[in-house]
C-alpha cells in the first residue's frame, strides 16, 4: 500500500505545471470532447508507465542492492532539482492539425510520446526500482496522473489559474529530496 500511496502523491504533484498536463489542457480546447480525451490520457499513461515500472522492476532485479541504494538516492536528488525546473510543451509533443485518427486515438499517441522521457516516467521507473512493487507503482502512478489530468480536461483553465504551480513543485521537490536522502543513508 505505501507504494501505491507515495506513487500517487508524487506523481500527482509532479504532473502539476508538467508539459502532459499542458497537453490535457491543449487537447481539451481542441477537441471539446473530454471522455475520449480521459480515456485516451488513461490508455496511454497505463501503457507508458506499465514499460516504466517493468523497467525499474529490470534494474531492482539486475543491481545489487549497494549498488541500487546509491543509483536511487542520486536519482531522487536529480528529480528534485528537475522539479524545480518549470516545463513547457513543445512543438512536437502538440496534436497535429487535422488528424484523421479521432480524439482518443490522437490524445493516445499525443500523450504517450509526450510521456517519453518525462518526470513523471522516470519518476515510476525509480519508485518501481525502489518499492520492487511494479503493479503498485504502475496503478499508483497512473492514479496520480489521473488526478492531475482529468480535472484539467474538464475544467481546465479555472484551475491551471488557480493554483501555484511553483509552490507545488518546490513541494514536490523537498519530497524527492528527502526520498534521495533517505535512500543515500540506507533508510527505508
Amino acid at each position: 500500500m505505501e507504494a501505491f500511496l507515495v506513487s500517487t502523491g508524487l506523481v500527482a504533484l509532479a504532473e502539476m505545471g508538467d508539459k502532459t498536463q499542458l497537453l490535457s489542457l491543449l487537447l481539451a480546447a481542441r477537441f471539446r470532447k473530454p471522455w475520449p480525451i480521459v480515456a485516451g490520457i488513461l490508455v496511454a499513461t497505463l501503457a507508458n508507465h506499465a514499460l516504466a515500472g517493468a523497467v525499474g522492476a529490470w534494474i531492482t532485479d539486475w543491481l545489487g542492492p549497494q549498488t541500487l541504494r546509491w543509483i536511487l538516492g542520486a536519482s531522487f536528488l536529480a528529480m528534485a532539482a528537475w522539479m524545480l525546473v518549470p516545463d513547457k510543451l513543445d512543438e512536437d509533443d502538440a496534436p497535429a492539425g487535422g488528424s484523421r485518427l479521432g480524439v482518443f486515438a490522437t490524445t493516445l499517441v499525443a500523450f504517450f510520446l509526450a510521456e517519453m522521457g518525462d518526470k513523471t516516467q522516470i519518476a515510476t521507473v525509480m519508485l518501481a526500482a525502489r518499492f520492487g512493487a511494479w503493479a503498485s507503482v504502475v496503478a499508483g502512478t497512473t492514479l496520480g496522473m489521473m488526478l492531475a489530468n482529468a480535472p484539467v480536461v474538464w475544467f481546465g483553465d479555472r484551475i491551471v489559474r488557480r493554483v501555484p504551480i511553483r509552490l507545488v513543485h518546490l513541494v514536490s521537490a523537498v519530497i524527492f529530496l528527502v526520498l534521495g536522502a533517505a535512500a543515500l543513508l540506507g533508510a527505508g
